[in-house]
């Protein structure tokens, strides 16, 4: 059991998702860095979709109850195990009183923390991410209890690994989306040409993009969207849906993130600039 002392910003518990359920309206949701997800899971010798806390932007203050081994993956946090650094892409053994805490963001927007054999929360169509109100909390709050099952000794194959610095890649990985013939000739040269800006209007539903262009001339019925598809607004707006983004939308679908693309933009914060690199298909 993790006992959570102070919050942070935007803490939740996600795993790989929740799926098999977007016809009913309810996103995929899971971890917005699936990489950073994966190889936690991987140094603590889990399964690959084990439950994680997702930390945002400021860290939360944990004081574990139990014995176990935990890594930090994703954004560098800062963090400390009782007022000491501690590594990220490494295992770490905690004793029963210990604090786990975190400080400055140095690199990226998301962090991850894993225990070994996971989070154990409440499991909701077949995932424990926090979705609400599919699952009772939008977040962890002060005081909350998260459990995981106490491990007594485990020697990892792979105690550590490279720090993974993708989170620094301004470069995002995209293909045509199904209404990318809308897009006018002057807005096709910009978007593979120019650098963009994130505004401060992104989450884990969408990230806005802060320049605007020349807005398609194209009616459509509402659609099928997914994680990574990117939509052209009326007004000229990108936005870039992301784990928690509606499963349908009416604006064009002008381009589709590559899956790594979207882990790269999980790491992303308002004010950073990216550019988008047109793939074939």
């Amino acid at each position: 059991m993790i006992k959570v002392l102070k919050s942070g910003f935007f803490t939740t518990i996600q795993d790989s998702g929740r799926f098999g359920f977007r016809d009913k309206g309810v996103p995929i949701s899971g971890a917005m860095d699936s990489r950073a997800l994966e190889k936690a899971n991987f140094l603590l010798e889990n399964e690959s979709d084990a439950a994680v806390l997702e930390i945002t932007m400021t860290g939360p203050t944990l004081i574990f109850e139990e014995h176990t081994y935990i890594c930090l993956t994703g954004a560098e946090l800062s963090a400390t195990l009782n007022n000491e650094p501690i590594a990220t892409y490494k295992v770490h053994e905690v004793h029963k009183g210990d604090i786990l805490s975190y400080g400055r963001l140095a690199y990226g927007f998301r962090g991850y923390l894993a225990v070994k054999g996971g989070f154990k929360s409440d499991v909701v169509m077949d995932s424990r991410s926090h979705f609400y109100p599919i699952t009772a909390q939008r977040c962890i709050q002060d005081y909350h209890e998260i459990p995981f099952d106490t491990t007594k000794d485990f020697n990892p194959k792979i105690p550590e690994i490279k720090i993974d610095t993708y989170a620094d890649q301004r470069e995002i990985l995209v293909y045509k989306g199904p209404e990318f013939r809308c897009l006018e000739d002057s807005s096709l040269k910009r978007l593979f040409t120019e650098e963009f800006t994130i505004a401060k209007e992104n989450n884990r539903m969408g990230y806005q993009i802060t320049e605007s262009l020349e807005a398609c001339k194209f009616a459509m019925l509402t659609s099928a969207t997914v994680p990574g598809t990117v939509q052209l607004t009326p007004s000229g707006k990108l936005i870039i849906l992301m784990k928690d983004g509606q499963t349908t939308g009416g604006y064009p679908r002008v381009l589709q993130l590559a899956t790594e693309a979207i882990d790269i933009l999980a790491q992303k914060k308002s004010g950073d600039t990216l550019k988008f690199k047109l793939l074939s298909q």
